[in-house]
């Protein structure tokens, strides 16, 4: 089978795309035969270094995926052969750029019957991400208030949608050319991260979702009414001591993808009350290209997503 795969560290360079045999599902795994891949930041992390891997070298990267159930290993009882799925393929994050993969049975669900397996490739993290940020960890509620920043962005973009679903009011900040977006996906009061400072025109929230980090996680403590809670998927330490002493919480987590939340984002997807942000679509052959767009090459809103079975 033909795979994405890293023999050494470092820039996008270092992917080539090899013939390897296919791996074989272990106790509790699924063999799926990939129609897609998401391509996510974190992808890049680990292609750098950034993120420590246990995994020896070469690696294949990729942990969202799309396709079609192969075969089974010992003790799997949710899936068959022929199942169309979707989720992620194991807690290290690795092995979706290839045409076949193994992924956990725990960590997959049946494909949202909505969407295209490209479409599907690109929610799983993401959006439960999303999710448990608003509904894990912050509890939200309708009638509350919630600022999430980089709302344009694919974590941020489910959560915008997530919240206005849920009935609570969205501010939002994002870059002057998706302030439009992020009010049509449900955000009532879209601020330009670049001119406005957030703090000119949020007070008192009960929840403050943070995917920017840096200085913008900081500052938001200080928004936040006594009692809400800040979580953010990429500050780390956060800011404790600072929202102990104004009498607001301040979270920290990593993606806990599973079966139980896939479900309930696909029952969201079916029933339109989320829509799937799809970027830049590319065959397997072209995954250096996706990791230039991580990068920072031009690429379209949304996730970038290798399609792998055309």
């Amino acid at each position: 089978m033909k795979a994405a795969r890293i023999h050494e560290f470092g820039s996008p360079d270092v992917i080539r795309i090899d013939d390897v045999p296919p791996p074989t599902p272990n106790e509790g795994e699924i063999l799926v035969r990939v129609a897609a891949a998401g391509v996510g930041p974190w992808d890049a992390l680990f292609r750098e270094r950034k993120i420590a891997v246990s995994s020896p070298l070469p690696l294949i990267l990729g942990s969202d995926l799309s396709g079609v159930v192969e075969a089974t290993g010992p003790g799997v009882t949710k899936f068959r052969a022929g199942d169309e799925v979707y989720g992620m393929t194991n807690s290290q994050f690795l092995g979706a750029y290839a045409q076949y993969a193994v992924a956990s049975e725990m960590m997959m669900a049946q494909k949202p019957r909505s969407l295209s397996f490209v479409e599907a490739a690109s929610a799983p993290v993401v959006a439960v991400t999303a999710w448990q940020m608003l509904f894990d960890y912050a509890q939200a509620k309708a009638g509350q208030t919630v600022l999430i920043h980089g709302a344009g962005g694919n974590v941020g973009a489910y959560a915008v949608q997530m919240a206005r679903n849920a009935g609570l009011e969205v501010f939002a900040t994002a870059s002057s050319k998706d302030l439009d977006y992020v009010r049509e996906l449900g955000a009532a009061t879209a601020i330009d991260y670049r001119e406005t400072p957030f703090e000119d025109v949020v007070r008192a929230v009960d929840i403050v979702l943070d995917t920017v980090g840096g200085d913008t996680c900081v500052r938001s403590i200080g928004v936040l009414k006594p009692g809400g809670i800040l979580v953010s998927v990429v500050s780390s330490p956060m800011p404790e001591d600072i929202a102990a002493k104004a009498g607001v919480r301040a979270v920290y987590f990593i993606v806990d993808v599973t079966t139980d939340r896939l479900n309930t984002i696909a029952e969201l997807f079916d029933s339109k009350k989320l829509v799937p942000q799809v970027g830049t679509v590319l065959p397997l052959a072209d995954a250096q290209v996706a990791h230039q767009m991580l990068a920072g090459a031009p690429h379209g809103r949304g996730k970038i997503v290798l399609s792998v079975a055309a």
